[in-house]
């Protein structure tokens, strides 16, 4: 109670209960009033006729009377009880459906107290006179009393929030008013509208919708039409003088998406879309916050769906480290962990620059008092092991990792000892501090490897698997697999970005080489939830949906950018890199496919390493780490049979 009342104090709440009754108190007197003269009108008009004058006077004389008395109890008490409905929290001039039902309920529940008081006062003064209590008011007032209140309250807060909702743009701002049409008269499309018509001052007007089902057609949503189908854009932008459009469909429908930004394009009207449900859940942004349409909303993948309870409680309370923390990758899982409260989070990576970048992202989201970071090298053996031995971590989420394909081609060592021998450090530390799970995000890239990169990879799920046979480890450890994510660090994505923003030309390996492509939300999230189902020593891949041609990826993001394909930029094959492959792969062949309890979640097994044997693997990755390239890919193939770098 102590705080409610600060909290009232500190937003001025007495001065608005002035304000209140400077507003109602009038309104309850004058409905009150009118009550009485409705009721007794006709009654007026056959004593005027059958009853002499004195009598008049004296009956009018007793109707002011018991009405003017009433009214010292019941103006308090209407206002008393609009109070306790949280009717005064509200500010005056927003007035919306919830609103209106406050008044309702709290009139209703007024109107039954005075209805019913006259017959509890009688009941305890029975000598006294019917009708001579200030409390005897007639019922057929009450009822007069109520539907008047109702309709006068109401009226007076829709008319005040018309009169705020119709002020006139100040003309000294000198803005460009923007007219804009909202693609989906659904409930999103419904809630767009309604914060652009809070914004009118400034400067953008809602003209109309446009929906695919055509039994809206015709219709109105708070007065703004549904004028037809996206396809008569071009019609309705001569007409109305169309400059933007808002889509509000779901992620599911990427080829819609895809088609309506081709109409506005070709319309010449610029095209902004609702965030997505991945941004919206780890509130980063609002449903308002609108952005241009991108890549990510071509893809027409639905939001996975997601055990968050069984996610939340396995990082709530805990503490958790997330090696690479400044990465693509890493940066989402802080995110996303942080944001379902755990005890500490230790975000870890060797960059200063990439952990400071996250750090202050997440303090100015208010996880200020849970985050640790360190800068720290993964394959750093006694440094590492201090921070377990400091902070013991119960969930490890190791993002950390050498993932630029070309630029490990050139330098095998960094790859193996950042990947694999930093992988089997960091994992044989959880397992000896008793972490409760170890998961390794891995990559498509591991499956029958043509690049260093996914040996490295593949031979750092080899040690993991072989982790979970150590005797006396109870740390379950998991390896998840997925291809590339749009708009990370490593993703083809950012590069033909810059590229277009620099005219070109975009370059692409190869007219057929394809690739999966997931958001990184999803990807995150998908990984929290194989952590939750993982039984230790699994491999679980991701379902990334169908492979596309990178080509296309390149057009589609040209068009995006309101340019043409091979016309205003120029799309240049250069020919695959080293270690490139044509496309990715999600299984080895001697791996067995198995279901999980989500759609979206594989589970492969295959034969496992036996841990006596981890040790020797080890050692001879440690001595190709400085052998020259082709000794080192060599000897890695002796490991990692299906690995071949000469296709």
């Amino acid at each position: 109670m102590k705080t409610i009342t600060n909290f009232y104090n500190k937003t001025n709440y007495p001065k608005r209960l002035v304000l209140y009754f400077l507003v109602y108190a009038p309104i309850i007197v004058f409905v009150f009033w009118l009550s009485y003269e409705i009721r007794f009108l006709s009654d007026a008009k056959i004593l005027n006729e059958s009853v002499a004058s004195n009598k008049e006077t004296t009956r009018n004389f007793y109707l002011n009377y018991q009405r003017f008395y009433a009214l010292m109890w019941i103006l308090p008490l209407k206002f008393i009880i609009l109070g306790l409905g949280a009717h005064y929290r509200g500010v005056l001039r927003y007035f919306r459906l919830h609103d209106a039902m406050r008044v309702i309920y709290s009139l209703t529940i007024a109107s039954i107290i005075i209805y019913f008081i006259p017959s509890f006062q009688n009941l305890l003064n029975r000598s006294g006179e019917p009708g001579a209590s200030i409390y005897a008011i007639p019922h057929s007032v009450v009822l007069v009393d109520y539907n008047l209140s109702i309709l006068m309250f109401l009226g007076v807060r829709v008319l005040i929030r018309a009169i705020n909702e119709r002020r006139k743009i100040d003309p000294t701002q000198n803005k460009k008013i923007k007219r804009v049409v909202i693609m989906g008269a659904g409930a999103i499309g419904e809630q767009i509208l309604i914060d652009l018509l809070k914004r009118k001052d400034e400067g953008i007007e809602p003209v109309c919708f446009l929906d695919d089902n055509r039994q809206k057609h015709g219709l109105d949503i708070h007065g703004i039409p549904v004028l037809g189908f996206p396809e008569s854009l071009v019609e309705i932008k001569e007409r109305a003088r169309i400059s933007e459009i808002i889509i509000t469909l779901p992620p599911a429908a990427g080829k819609r998406i895809k088609e309506i930004n081709a109409l506005a394009q070709k319309a010449g009207i610029n095209t902004l879309i609702i965030p997505t449900v991945g941004d919206l859940s780890s509130g980063r942004v609002t449903i308002t916050d609108l952005r241009p349409v991108s890549v990510e909303d071509l893809l027409g993948r639905a939001p996975a769906d997601l055990d968050t309870i069984a996610i939340n409680e396995l990082i709530y309370g805990q503490s958790v480290l997330v090696t690479g923390a400044g990465g693509s990758i890493g940066s989402e899982i802080a995110r996303q962990v942080a944001h379902r409260n755990p005890k500490q989070l230790i975000i870890l990576d060797q960059c200063e620059v990439l952990l400071y970048t996250i750090e202050q992202e997440l303090i100015a989201r208010g996880h200020g008092d849970i985050i640790l970071p360190i800068v720290a090298d993964v394959t750093d053996s006694g440094r590492m092991e201090d921070i377990f031995k400091r902070f013991n971590p119960e969930l490890v989420l190791h993002a950390a990792a050498h993932k630029h394909v070309p630029m490990m081609e050139s330098q095998p060592g960094e790859a193996l000892k950042n990947n694999t021998l930093g992988t089997t450090l960091v994992a044989t530390l959880a397992s000896h501090y008793k972490a409760k799970r170890f998961i390794l995000i891995s990559t498509d890239k591991a499956v029958n490897p043509t690049n260093i990169m996914g040996a490295s990879k593949r031979l750092a799920e080899i040690a993991v698997q072989s982790m979970q046979q150590k005797p006396g480890n109870t740390t379950r450890f998991i390896a998840v697999r997925f291809g590339n994510v749009l708009g990370s660090s490593g993703s083809v994505i950012p590069l033909f970005q810059k590229q277009i923003k620099a005219g070109g030309p975009i370059t692409v390996t190869h007219p057929e080489v394809t690739r999966y492509f997931m958001t990184i939300p999803e990807a995150v999230g998908l990984v929290l939830q194989s952590a939750c189902q993982g039984n230790g020593g699994d491999i679980l891949v991701l379902e990334m949906g169908k492979p596309l041609k990178v080509i296309d990826v390149a057009r589609q993001l040209i068009e995006l950018s309101g340019l043409k394909p091979d016309i205003d930029i120029e799309i240049k094959i250069i020919g695959l890199r080293p270690g490139e492959k044509m496309f990715e792969e999600i299984q080895h062949t001697r791996e067995e496919y198995s279901p999980t309890n989500n759609e979206r979640i594989f589970r492969f097994t295959g034969p496992t390493l036996n841990y006596p044997d981890l040790e020797r693997i080890l050692k001879e990755v440690n001595a190709l780490i400085l052998k020259e390239n082709e000794i080192c890919k060599k000897g890695v193939q002796q490991l990692v049979p299906e690995y071949n770098p000469y296709l």
